[in-house]
């Protein structure tokens, strides 16, 4: 037996095999009295390699044991390993008297092999056990990707840490760097480059993944890849992420066409760009700052890479495009040869809809070679999104609320929108469209359940690790104490935002949808009622006589809207 070095930042206890065999059976024992929930959420892993570099884990312990009491659990089977262990979760000192492997020297195979929940799982370790200490230097690291259909993908790689006020939380964002392109779990992209976002102050664990979807359906051209996963890193379970796409120049995500250092001049020089609008463009590599003290950006090209004629290209004519737009007014549409107007408007519809605080403060935009508009898009970050902001919460009945935040980024924005009529007008026309063509109360709380669902397993073992639910973190408004009740609250903010939306944009249902839900709603059984403007106007178990007017039922899961 032998265990962990000295200093390590966690605790693990191991056996040289001497040969390759398959683990059929993990079992433990709990070695202190007050120490029954020391062992929860404990990993068994299997390597091939002495320091673990290419472990899988063979067991996660998802419940609290009894001290005294000897306690297994059988597998399924594994591939044939050498070396396996057992780490303390969290930083705990393997508060345990006895641990034990049973099975049969063997290769294995890679058939069956263990996942801590439904989902897919992302297991990485780095060399050493190193951690990343900052978003600028990678580890180096072995990533495997245990997908939820069997496959397997596992690859080394460079890990680092990405974000900026999530990455001051104790749940940390990464980004990861894989040594060759993949399609990781189906996704469109064949990339070197993901993240995983960490969620932490959205304790609903999706609120991207619903307005990804949501962007989606508002036929944005590019929306990132997104797809819930579990992360054990080091031999520690680290919860409930979501990986995604990194936002990049590629094919499968931001579409534009390459740049060469030698595209200096002539129609070469006109494109592809990416850059972000960002409030702390400052703290950023190659950033530029337009007349009006709009702080850009630049991501492509590379900031490694760019040269000074295109970065100087960009940076002039972006300044053409805010001088345009802050010409604009109903006698004056120049600004239309530089904006397209559709993403824009799409991109503003799809997190006024999300109720998204960040809307202004981070924005990304692209240009393509031999076009003169500038697109907005691709949408990103939406974790104080749907009323998880306390500074504008509530947020489903607020006009334009997240003006507030976005500073010379939002006017820049209010000039483009609201020119003149004719694209306050459109903004209504494209809401339409999208309302018809898939935005729909029923359709989006439907989503959310089917997450929920699909998150059950997750985000029970997540909030075991991040015991938060009944805390306040980063900008939560409140705590409910449950993951169902955020979920709920989740919903019933789509359900009045929706309906909000509609006001706004004099969006109102065909003739021949269904216009009462009067009858469907039984004695006995809950609902709530909403005016249009999302404010709650009763929760009980029958229908309250209402005056006349337009309102927002939830019943039963369903929603449906009621004219009187």
């Amino acid at each position: 037996m032998y265990s962990s070095p000295s200093g390590d930042a966690f605790k693990w206890v191991g056996w040289d095999l001497g040969s390759r065999h398959v683990v059929t059976r993990v079992g433990w024992q709990v070695g202190e009295l007050d120490a029954a929930e020391a062992m929860t959420l404990g990993v068994f892993e299997g390597a091939n390699s002495e320091d673990f570099i290419d472990a899988l884990p063979l067991y996660i312990i998802d419940r609290n044991s009894t001290h005294g009491q000897a306690t297994s659990q059988e597998l399924n089977g594994s591939p044939g390993v050498r070396y396996v262990r057992y780490v303390s979760p969290n930083g705990g000192q393997c508060n345990l008297s006895d641990v034990a492997f049973y099975g049969y020297e063997g290769e294995g195979d890679s058939a069956r092999l263990y996942r801590p929940t439904n989902l897919p799982c992302i297991v990485i370790h780095t060399k050493n056990n190193k951690d990343p200490w900052n978003k600028e230097n990678y580890v180096e690291c072995m990533a495997t990707v245990l997908g939820d259909d069997g496959s397997v993908l596992q690859d080394t790689a460079g890990l680092r840490y990405r974000g900026n006020a999530s990455m001051q939380f104790p749940k940390k964002p990464y980004r990861l760097k894989f040594a060759h392109k993949h399609h990781v779990l189906g996704s469109p992209a064949n990339a070197r480059n993901w993240t995983l976002i960490n969620n932490y102050g959205d304790k609903t664990l999706m609120r991207n993944i619903v307005a990804f979807r949501i962007s989606q359906l508002m036929q944005m051209p590019y929306t990132p890849f997104c797809k819930a996963v579990d992360l054990i890193y080091n031999g520690e379970y680290k919860g409930c992420y979501q990986l995604c796409d990194k936002v990049e120049v590629k094919n499968g995500r931001v579409d534009v066409q390459k740049m060469l250092p030698e595209d200096i001049d002539g129609e070469a020089l006109t494109g592809g760009y990416l850059w972000e609008i960002d409030n702390q463009g400052a703290y950023e590599k190659n950033w530029f700052r337009s007349q009006k003290g709009i702080w850009g950006v630049l991501h492509y090209p590379d900031p490694d890479e760019i040269v000074e004629e295109q970065k100087a290209y960009i940076k002039s004519y972006f300044q053409t495009v805010e001088d345009a737009v802050y010409a604009a007014s109903a006698d004056n549409t120049a600004w239309r040869q530089y904006i397209d107007f559709t993403t824009f408007a799409k991109y503003f519809l799809i997190n006024q809809l999300c109720g998204n605080i960040d809307l202004y403060w981070s924005t990304y935009m692209y240009k393509q070679r031999s076009d003169s508009k500038v697109y907005c898009g691709p949408v990103w970050d939406f974790d104080i999104a749907f009323d998880n902001d306390y500074r504008v919460y509530p947020t489903a009945n607020q006009a334009n609320y997240s003006y507030g935040s976005g500073g010379e980024n939002a006017t820049f924005a209010k000039h483009v929108l609201f020119a003149d009529s004719q694209t306050t007008a459109e903004l209504a026309e494209y809401w339409r469209e999208a309302r018809t063509g898939g935005i729909d109360e029923a359709g989006l709380i439907a989503l959310v359940d089917s997450v929920a669902t699909a998150l059950e397993e997750s985000q029970r073992l997540n909030f075991m690790r991040w015991p938060i639910l009944s805390e306040k973190v980063h900008m939560n408004p409140v705590a409910l104490g449950s993951y169902s009740a955020e979920v709920e609250r989740l919903k019933d903010y789509i359900a009045m935002r929706i309906g909000w939306m509609d006001s706004k944009l004099g969006y109102s249902e065909p003739a021949d949808q269904p216009t009462t839900v009067e009858q469907t709603i039984a004695p006995t059984s809950g609902c709530s009622v909403y005016n249009v403007h999302g404010q709650l106007l009763y929760r009980g178990t029958s229908m309250p006589d209402l005056p006349e007017g337009v309102y927002i039922i939830r019943h039963n899961g369903q929603v449906s809207k009621l004219i009187r």
